[in-house]
């Protein structure tokens, strides 16, 4: 992953951040911390290559650490004191009240006014608790899927494969397909960046729109993407590995009143008893290997 690429990624993804959590809201620091650490891992995992640009992910959420759970530590404080504030008028109605003389009608008023405000403060409290567990769900959700692209993420691709490598008896058929865009990093140095980016969205968008269902699209990193393919015969696979490229091939990006032309190389291979999440992606990626060194936009595939 280019490191403008990653750069874009860590500010979309705080951006997402700062806009779901204002700076009044109460959550416990660990729910914070644990999420946030969670979005670290999104980032890192991305390119183990790219060291620098992970060290610069890293300060940023380390960060944004300190930046939220100061405002919930300030949240906290907040409510303490006006609990505080209650309690002083609690014991300022006890005090003006003596055995001599006990006005009840106003130690009542008083009362009141003190249930009144404690019942508020205790409502706002559960308001903001309630409110910021539901965002909490929401940016967990969020936080598998790729900003860019609106498909899966890696991170969403690990869980996934260790499920499946977990379970010794599926009773269908499973492949991987690793996708590559050919020569991105030329189009990235000929029409710049944000050219790479609108072909990694065209990419996407036909993913989504050819594939079934319950076949599920990850961006891998960069230019690359993979796709779990289920209840499909090896024949079945490489007619729709194929026919991804035609469509990739056919349908010109116009950008910037100019047509670019893209192809993509397909690795192709298929789940076994014995796999780990690890050997299943190690030769998916040498049958795309193999397609890059044969000529490009075309289909490899490495079955067993």
């Amino acid at each position: 992953m280019q490191k403008n690429d990653l750069k874009a990624l860590i500010e979309q993804i705080y951006e997402n951040l700062i806009e779901r959590i204002d700076a009044d809201e109460k959550a416990t620091k660990a729910q914070i911390i644990n999420y946030l650490k969670d979005a670290i891992d999104v980032v890192t995992n991305i390119d183990d290559k790219d060291i620098d640009s992970i060290e610069h992910a890293k300060m940023a959420f380390n960060n944004s650490y300190r930046e939220l759970v100061n405002q919930s530590i300030v949240s906290y404080v907040n409510t303490n004191e006006k609990f505080g504030q209650l309690t002083l008028m609690h014991e300022k109605a006890l005090q003006e009240c003596t055995s001599e003389k006990i006005d009840l009608e106003t130690l009542t008023t008083k009362f009141n006014e003190i249930q009144s405000h404690m019942t508020n403060e205790v409502k706002k409290a559960n308001e903001t608790i309630s409110d910021l567990t539901n965002k909490v769900k929401v940016l967990e959700q969020t936080s598998n899927l790729d900003p860019l692209t609106k498909v899966f993420n890696r991170r969403a691709l690990s869980s996934y494969l260790s499920d499946v490598c977990a379970n010794k008896n599926i009773p269908y058929h499973l492949h991987i397909l690793m996708l590559d865009v050919d020569n991105f990093k030329k189009i990235n140095d000929t029409y710049g960046h944000i050219t790479g980016d609108k072909i990694l969205i065209f990419i996407s968008n036909i993913l989504r729109k050819t594939l079934r269902d319950g076949d599920k699209i990850f961006r891998f990193g960069g230019e690359e993407f993979t796709v779990i393919i289920n209840r499909n015969s090896d024949e079945q696979c490489e007619l729709i590995a194929n026919r991804l490229l035609r469509l990739i091939s056919s349908n010109k990006l116009i950008y910037m009143g100019e047509k670019i032309s893209v192809t993509a190389s397909i690795g192709m291979t298929k789940l076994l008893e014995t796999d780990t999440p690890d050997s299943l992606l190690s030769r998916a990626d040498g049958a795309l290997y193999v397609s890059k060194n044969n000529g490009k936009n075309m289909v490899s595939k490495v079955i067993g």
